[in-house]
């Protein structure tokens, strides 16, 4: 395969944006609305370009991930710079072919390059386990609400990277979804129809 990573041109968020929407379209819910979270990510105060990712194929995206910043917050309500990844999709031909591996492993470096300490994710275990993601409550990190469960992960940066960061996980105001918006949002796109999720989350 002749793969190539690099960051997302701004002529290319439409693109991600579909892609992302296809990947996720009824999966976890009916319909979807991490796309129009990336969208909103883009335009937030938590966005670094450096890492929104494309990975591209010739000539063809076929797959992105983007990870911002974030915020844990400890019991002295003293703020600590995190990262949060996602929404992250890989084209459905070209899943599992560890094309996802070699775009998250990039993100990975790409992270540690710029010097922050951590990245949390809401995602699969059984796939993020083997890049190290932990359960966060194995670091002293809940949820904004105070929950843990499986698919709430972190990964240290660097050793020892979560050891002065405990407290609760608050990712950027863009995961908020306005339903009124969504809906406006969609109309940017091909008409899809709602359906049963694929997957039912357990949390």
């Amino acid at each position: 395969m002749n793969l190539h990573i690099y960051k997302t041109k701004p002529s290319e968020y439409p693109t991600t944006e579909n892609l992302t929407r296809e990947i996720f379209w009824n999966l976890y819910n009916p319909g979807c609305s991490e796309h129009f979270i990336l969208h909103n990510l883009r335009n937030s105060n938590s966005y670094i370009k450096s890492l929104d990712l494309c990975i591209k194929q010739n000539e063809e995206i076929i797959g992105h991930i983007i990870s911002t910043k974030a915020i844990v917050l400890d019991d002295k309500n003293q703020k600590h710079e995190v990262l949060c990844v996602g929404p992250f999709a890989i084209a459905n031909n070209y899943q599992n072919q560890g094309i996802g591996s070699l775009l998250l492993n990039h993100l990975i470096d790409q992270a540690k390059i710029a010097g922050f300490a951590a990245m949390v994710l809401f995602g699969n275990p059984n796939y993020y386990q083997r890049f190290g993601f932990k359960n966060a409550k194995e670091f002293g990190i809940a949820t904004k609400d105070g929950h843990n469960f499986d698919a709430f992960m972190a990964l240290e940066l660097y050793t020892g990277g979560l050891n002065t960061i405990k407290g609760r996980f608050f990712e950027d105001p863009a995961f908020e979804i306005n339903d009124d918006e969504l809906v406006e949002f969609e109309k940017r796109f091909p008409k899809k129809e709602k359906g049963e999720p694929k997957i039912k989350i357990h949390i």
